[in-house]
């Protein structure tokens, strides 16, 4: 492969309609509606969803996680509160300060992210989680 090149592996639709449904089937299942947002590895928004009962704000939060876990390439919520607030104001409120958004990694490489939001912190990580296991399993089988 040349110098001026270089491969990548990228989450596509398809994939991101995995971790979307197995991050809705685990919201479900705990019975918190949920805003869902996956995004490839430059943070363009693939699939979205809103349940019915969701937050309305949590829209543009669950997208905000989502870009801010693949441009920072780690998890959201993470950051010392002055840091993360001096950044999101930087940003143009495109950096995300709460957690729930996960970059989605696939042997070492972040091909993704998703971005959950309308519960609380530990539960829009459990369903992110949740969302990233079904990929694997799919790509596992």
């Amino acid at each position: 492969m040349s110098i001026y090149m270089r491969r990548v592996t990228e989450l596509s639709v398809k994939g991101a309609r995995v971790v979307l449904q197995g991050a809705i089937a685990k919201a479900e299942a705990m019975g918190i509606p949920q805003c869902v947002a996956v995004v490839d590895r430059g943070g363009n928004l693939l699939v979205f969803e809103r349940m019915d009962g969701a937050k309305l704000h949590s829209q543009f939060t669950a997208i905000q996680k989502a870009y801010t876990a693949v441009s920072a390439r780690v998890a959201t919520g993470q950051l010392p509160f002055e840091l993360a607030v001096g950044i999101a104001l930087a940003s143009g409120d495109r950096f995300a300060t709460i957690a729930g958004g996960l970059p989605i990694m696939l042997d070492g490489e972040i091909i993704g992210a998703i971005g959950v939001g309308s519960g609380t912190d530990e539960e829009d990580i459990e369903v992110a989680e949740a969302g990233i296991a079904a990929l694997k399993a799919v790509i596992d089988n």
